[in-house]
């Protein structure tokens, strides 16, 4: 810490020290060494992403200029410079073991309740079957090595929100990662309707929280640090589903809200690590990323772009069924004393679960081979339930080339078995997501669909086989032929029901594709998915992480809402008439307590400064929290600074009698170009500056004076009031 001593100049009394003094005789200021904390934001608050590229630009010109003065400052300049390429190749190498690890041991506890390996408890079923070298092709899900526990005891909801500039401390921390991961394993392994999809973006940004802290040019810059985060949640999508180029598309269609063309190739760069790294662990055990591969050996025709255009609407529908049903059951959480026990709410659900679901063949394997097998067609899955109805000749068609096979359940008891396993994911579902356990919606969306398109895709495969001489089947299905595949049926209803919920579009195409392999099949897919975004944007445009953001009451301006009313600036700033005057500072005649008692007596997240209250005319902007962290600071560091001190943001101090206290400098934590507009600049246009430029607040002039203020929330507030909302809901600061 620089030594200081106090002497008094004509007419000021000064701070001169050993250095304290520039070459041109001018005085210093005491802020030109930074303190702690300064930049940073309190918690639940939006950053300002303004600022904070104007902050990156100061740190990238003072380094560029250094870098010549010597070779260590040359490469400290290469070593900033590829800082970002090292973080994002941490993140998917984390990302990726984190996901391997998490897959294999989701099955290995999967498989756990159901028994045991013999040769090695750590491993899974399917594991343990092909070590072993007593197990055949044919026999594969069975081997001596394997052993049930029947027969051993008888014989035998915020990402989103935070990449937008909100501040929530702790919920991207090292610990947040630990016990995430963790209890990830446990959520999805105990068999609740529940998915890992969501949670491993969230394992993810968490993983890029704790590499941005390593590096300056992220720890110091929250909106460097946003950047990082959304290659972060493209890593996370593309080890959750083996979808690297779905993973970036997801990040900046669903996800991100500011994403320049660098953080675009960053993301795919995180995210081609962590599926390299996921493919180097091999979780899935079939040296594939993908995790519903499959392989359709039949077209499929236009004549079938009906019935996907109709589970696309039922996709839609289950969405706007699923958000409100979720949306008010979690708001009834929020507001009863059922939010107080969410403990013994996790044990309720659980065990309604494993009664419920155990019966049903199809509720009681894991969601993700649920899904697999209604993807897959029956010509590679002969021995499942799921296509025993093909061998039961009173029913449907008989199989001739399998003529060693006993007769099936029947179509009937297939349909019917299939129904009951969808109406109670519909309805567990709803009541699971939202917990206070990891949570990822994408696998019981997708099950809810596939459910549904392997229904239709059997009815449409019935009618096609008993009567293939009607016009619509007679010029592309032959007597006693396969024409139509429900599995592809199931694909199509997972990614209508996917977009109905979520309102993704492109995104979630590249995923489905990438996912299952399927890239023939992108124009069903593509139509499922348009089709289900317009039913369920007919009866509200809010996907189910908008609705949770807006339950939760954070602050988000969503860039696909359209604001089109006639309102100007002057009808939404603050002070409005009758309201007392806008609290200000001024540049070189406030003392620091009367600073302090303005900072007591409001809640404000900062003031403009002005030349005086006369003039009004505008000179910055000062946080609130620098403010207090300033003030702080001097009195520690400073002899004299006292509560009749008087603050300047001058760059010459105020002519002070000679016996006057030392005055506080404070121009150093001004924002000398705080975002303005007059007060005849359309509502409109202000809305979407704020988006664009990620603005916590702008002022309002009129010929440089200042008028009043529009924060982050009066814009939402009147976007609420616009669309006949209550603006009371908005509840965040």
């Amino acid at each position: 810490m620089r030594h200081c001593r106090w002497t008094s100049l004509p007419g000021v009394t000064s701070m001169v020290s050993s250095g304290a003094m520039s070459a041109s005789g001018n005085l210093m200021d005491f802020l030109d060494e930074p303190f702690p904390d300064v930049g940073t934001y309190e918690d639940f608050h939006t950053i300002d992403w303004l600022r904070e590229k104007s902050r990156d630009t100061d740190r990238h010109r003072k380094i560029t200029s250094k870098s010549k003065e010597s070779i260590w400052e040359f490469i400290k300049s290469l070593l900033d410079a590829w800082s970002g390429w090292v973080v994002m190749l941490l993140i998917g190498l984390l990302a990726g073991t984190l996901a391997g690890v998490i897959d294999l041991a989701v099955d290995w506890m999967t498989d756990l309740k159901e028994g045991v390996c013999l040769s090695a408890f750590w491993y899974s079923h399917e594991q343990c079957c092909w070590t072993s070298n007593e197990t055949t092709f044919e026999d594969r899900d069975k081997c001596p090595l394997w052993q049930k526990w029947s027969e051993l005891l008888l014989s035998q909801s915020e990402i989103k929100t935070i990449l937008s500039g909100f501040i929530i401390r702790g919920y991207l921390g090292k610990w947040t990662l630990l016990i995430k991961t963790v209890t990830l394993v446990l959520v999805v392994s105990s068999g609740l309707s529940l998915g890992k999809e969501g949670p491993l973006v969230h394992v993810a940004c968490c993983c890029g929280n704790f590499f941005s802290s390593l590096f300056s040019k992220y720890s110091k810059n929250e909106g460097k640090r946003r950047e990082v985060l959304s290659a972060a949640a493209a890593a996370g999508v593309s080890v959750a589903f083996g979808a690297p180029i779905g993973g970036v598309l997801f990040s900046l269609e669903e996800v991100s809200y500011y994403f320049p063309l660098k953080t675009l190739w960053r993301s795919f760069f995180a995210a081609l690590v962590a599926a390299f790294t996921l493919r180097s662990i091999n979780p899935f055990g079939n040296s594939r990323l993908v995790l519903f591969y499959v392989e359709y050996h039949t077209p499929w025709y236009m004549a079938e772009l009906f019935p996907f255009i109709l589970l696309g609407v039922f996709g839609g529908l289950w969405g706007t069924l699923f958000t409100r049903c979720n949306i008010a059951w979690c708001r009834r959480r929020k507001t009863t004393r059922l939010g107080k026990y969410p403990v013994l709410e996790v044990i309720v659900v659980t065990a309604i679960t494993a009664i419920i679901a155990y019966p049903n063949p199809y509720t009681r394997q894991s969601t993700s081979e649920l899904i697999s097998e209604l993807f897959n067609d029956c010509g590679a899955l002969e021995s499942s339930q799921l296509c025993d109805y093909i061998n039961d000749p009173n029913m449907t068609r008989p199989v001739d080339d399998i003529p060693d096979r006993p007769a099936g359940v029947g179509v009937y008891t297939a349909m019917w078995q299939l129904a009951l396993a969808l109406i109670f994911k519909i309805v567990i579902t709803i009541f699971t997501f939202g917990m206070k356990i990891p949570s990822g919606l994408f696998i019981p969306s997708m099950a809810v669909g596939a459910m549904a398109g392997r229904m239709v895709g059997i009815g449409v495969e019935q009618l096609a086989y008993h009567h293939h001489d009607w016009i619509i089947f007679r010029n592309w299905c032959r007597p006693g032929a396969d024409c139509v595949t429900p599995g592809l049926y199931a694909m199509v209803g997972a990614a209508a029901c996917l977009g109905g919920v979520t309102r993704m579009t492109v995104s979630l195409v590249v995923i489905m594709f990438e996912l299952t392999g399927g890239l023939e099949y992108i124009v069903p897919l593509m139509a499922a998915a348009v089709t289900s975004k317009w039913v369920a944007d007919a009866f509200g445009k809010e996907g189910i992480y908008e609705a949770h953001i807006h339950l939760n009451g954070y602050p988000f301006l969503d860039v696909k809402d359209e604001f089109t009313h006639r309102t100007l600036a002057t009808d939404v700033m603050r002070p409005r008439r009758g309201e007392p005057p806008l609290s200000v500072l001024t540049q070189d005649s406030m003392t620091v307590e009367d600073v302090e008692t303005l900072i007591k007596e409001t809640d404000y997240n900062g003031f403009p400064v002005v030349v005086s209250r006369d003039s009004e005319r505008l000179i910055g902007f000062a946080q609130r929290r620098e403010l207090i962290l300033a003030i702080k600071n001097a009195r520690q560091r400073q002899e004299g600074i006292v509560s009749n001190s008087i603050m300047y943001f001058t760059e010459e101090p105020p002519e002070l009698p000679a016996n006057s206290p030392h005055p506080l400098k404070l121009r150093r934590i001004l924002n000398l170009s705080p975002f303005t507009v007059t007060d005849h600049t359309p509502m409109e246009t202000v809305v979407d500056i704020f988006r664009k430029l990620g603005l916590r607040q702008c002022l309002v002039t009129r010929s440089g004076r200042l008028l009043g203020i529009i924060t982050k929330k009066d814009v939402l507030r009147h976007m609420a009031q616009m669309a006949n909302q209550d603006p009371e809901s908005i509840m965040f600061n």
